[in-house]
């Protein structure tokens, strides 16, 4: 049984940021009933290819949705916003990344259903927040990455600004919502209110700048690209080798003397140019060349069982065919079989006692409607087909 068994989460976003929350939630044994449009559902269904061949899933729903309810609604129609409103009754949680207002227009914000389940967790999910002079914009994982300052620092020196190749803003952001909806629901446990979370991708992206920020909130400057260099330790980087490339991650003085002296340069561990990061960061012009040149000398392979053997941080760039074959990865189970021709990743979380069900496939659409609105709203067939027969449903 997951953590969250008996939790039902009401989940009206879309695309990533949101469902990405969700599916946390339905990993943990919540659950989770996907409110998504008939005849369409979540954009991200059509965001291919690749498809499973076996059901037409895309690869991008796949990724997000595993293990909730799929229950069309059309919440564009008078009786479509009865039923979500019904559902929100019996809800502990909300979830939703309209725009700024959008739901509130459809009578479906967070005040209108605070007001008829006030033990209610409205999470919302937008570009900007709730407040400021941006809040009605629209906000995209790529713009929030150019506007939250991670591509000031992702990019080769004299090259173009870079975007991380994972939608890494909307990943932080269902992370940051998952963490907030779970504390709303424990300080409700004191207090037996709900309350509204507003979440902005924007903030979110600022916040997960970490150690850069606060770089430049004690500095006053503006920290530079450095490609795949740290702006703080040296060498924090990756290096070609004689058949590839490899990432050496030396994190202290001790790492760097034993690294040389197996490189056969134990003097650089003893100029005084590099005997300390700090010294190491004002002279990597100097060193980082140096260094290319011992690491260029040997493979891939060689150096990272070197390295692993004697202690010093280092190690391969992998292709996910890597990934998929590598044994730590296999003895962790990271790679499951959810249904045929459907393989997903597992959830990171582990639990001495508790079950993360994170083997459940990602649903059809509108899979569960008949199931979830009978027995969550006690809807009768004649109900069930009247809505249908409306297109409601």
């Amino acid at each position: 049984m997951g953590p969250l068994f008996g939790y039902k989460i009401l989940d009206l976003s879309r695309v990533l940021a949101g469902p990405w929350a969700s599916q946390i939630f339905a990993d943990l044994g919540a659950e989770v009933i996907k409110i998504e449009r008939p005849g369409k559902g979540d954009d991200t269904r059509s965001w291919g290819p690749p498809f499973v061949e076996e059901n037409g899933l895309s690869a991008y729903f796949c990724a997000t949705n595993r293990g909730k309810k799929s229950v069309t609604i059309d919440m564009g129609r008078p009786e479509g916003r009865v039923l979500v409103k019904r559902l929100a009754e019996k809800a502990d949680v909300v979830l939703e990344n309209f725009k700024f207002g959008g739901l509130a227009k459809l009578g479906l914000g967070p005040e209108d259903l605070l007001k008829v389940n006030p033990r209610l967790v409205y999470c919302s999910i937008t570009g900007f927040g709730q407040t400021g002079p941006y809040r009605a914009r629209a906000g995209y994982d790529f713009l929030m990455q150019g506007m939250g300052g991670l591509m000031s620092v992702t990019g080769e020196p004299e090259g173009q600004p870079m975007k991380a190749g994972v939608a890494v803003v909307d990943v932080f952001t269902g992370l940051y919502a998952s963490n907030a909806v779970m504390a709303a629901l424990l300080e409700r446990e004191r207090s037996g209110q709900g309350q509204h979370i507003d979440l902005a991708l924007f903030d979110v992206q600022i916040a997960a700048m970490a150690n850069q920020v606060s770089s430049y909130l004690v500095s006053g400057e503006q920290p530079p690209r450095l490609g795949n260099a740290h702006p703080s330790i040296v060498p924090y980087q990756v290096f070609p080798t004689k058949d590839g490339h490899i990432i050496l991650a030396i994190g202290n003085d001790d790492q760097f003397a034993r690294f040389v002296t197996l490189a056969g340069a134990p003097e650089l561990s003893r100029d005084e140019r590099f005997a300390t990061n700090p010294a190491r960061v004002q002279h990597r012009d100097v060193l980082v060349p140096l260094l290319e040149t011992l690491l260029a000398a040997r493979t891939t392979k060689d150096w990272t069982e070197t390295l692993e053997a004697f202690g010093i941080p280092g190690g391969p760039i992998n292709e996910f065919a890597d990934i998929d074959a590598d044994p730590q990865v296999r003895a962790r189970g990271i790679f499951k079989d959810l249904a045929p021709g459907l393989r997903g990743v597992a959830n990171p979380m582990r639990f001495s006692r508790s079950v993360v069900q994170d083997d459940r496939p990602p649903p059809m659409l509108g899979a569960d409607t008949s199931e979830v609105l009978a027995s969550v709203l006690a809807l009768s067939a004649d109900d069930l087909a009247t809505l249908r027969r409306d297109k409601v449903i």
